[in-house]
């Protein structure tokens, strides 16, 4: 398992939105724009329901991770991990609603959660020394 640092559990505990590729049954990539959590050692992730991304990671528990910060997106994780354990219930909704109340500041609407839980195996941290620019104006 890949430690995270304090400067990459700073990035994730942040409301940065993460995307985690997942693997098709083919073998094709399937990517879906999350929310993110650090519990423990482990990264979890959610769905509300039982969807492609879930069947993906119940077939095969490989994923990659990435996460820049909204702020500066030269600053950015990528994470290569696997699930090791999902979570349904009330922990679940529990993990999904502290996830909820960082993002939006509420408790998340739907009352069910499927957590997955992800070990890190491999830690990529980038932070280029470039300046956004702004996106408004002329």
């Amino acid at each position: 398992m890949a430690d995270l640092s304090d400067d990459v559990r700073e990035l994730l505990g942040a409301r940065n939105m993460a995307h985690v590729a997942t693997l098709m049954s083919d073998g094709s990539p399937h990517v879906s724009p999350v929310w993110i959590a650090v519990e423990g050692d482990r990264l979890a992730i959610f769905s509300a329901q039982e969807n492609l991304k879930i069947s993906n990671l119940r077939r095969d528990g490989r994923v990659a991770v990435s996460v820049c910060d909204e702020h500066n997106p030269y600053w950015a994780v990528v994470i290569r991990g696997r699930v090791v354990q999902e979570l349904e219930g009330d922990e679940a909704i529990a993990i999904m609603d502290r996830m909820s109340n960082r993002y939006v500041g509420s408790d998340f609407p739907v009352r069910s959660a499927i957590v997955s839980l992800i070990e890190p195996e491999r830690v990529r941290v980038q932070n280029l020394p470039f300046e956004h620019p702004s996106t408004t104006g002329g």
